[in-house]
């Protein structure tokens, strides 16, 4: 074995600990970003995904339809009238706004509670929210 070939080796074996106490000790170093885990979140919030109603891209979207029926005053007839549940862009939405009805701080009449997510889950979820306002 050559020279060169062995000092290598010895280097290689003296970095290899400094490099895997870096990434062991280091908090602020992920193996996601941020946006991927708001993404991750997003579509699986450890509930019902925030997809389900509000669209792949956050544009809002239809949940149910149903027909309920009225009878029309002075006749035998009834009209049958279409009702929508629909669910709201969220892409304009503020990061208090995005938490208060996350937090259900206001009462919301179908929108589930995700008290169980922390700030930090919140804030990921809002940057991934928002980097959708570009997309189509």
């Amino acid at each position: 074995m050559n020279f060169n070939k062995v000092k290598e080796k010895v280097i290689m074996k003296r970095l290899i600990p400094v490099f895997l106490a870096t990434f062991a000790f280091s908090q602020d170093d992920w193996f996601i970003t941020n946006y991927e885990y708001g993404k991750m979140l997003y579509h699986n919030p450890r509930g019902i995904s925030c997809a389900k109603c509000h669209g792949e891209r956050a544009k809002g979207k239809v949940i149910a339809k149903y027909y309920v029926t009225k009878k029309i005053k002075g006749t035998d007839k009834v009209e049958k009238i279409e009702k929508i549940v629909k669910a709201p862009n969220i892409r304009n939405v503020t990061l208090n706004q995005l938490k208060e009805r996350l937090l259900h701080y206001k009462n919301l009449s179908v929108m589930p509670r995700y008290n169980y997510l922390t700030d930090e889950e919140i804030q990921a979820i809002y940057l991934y929210i928002q980097a959708q306002k570009d997309k189509k």
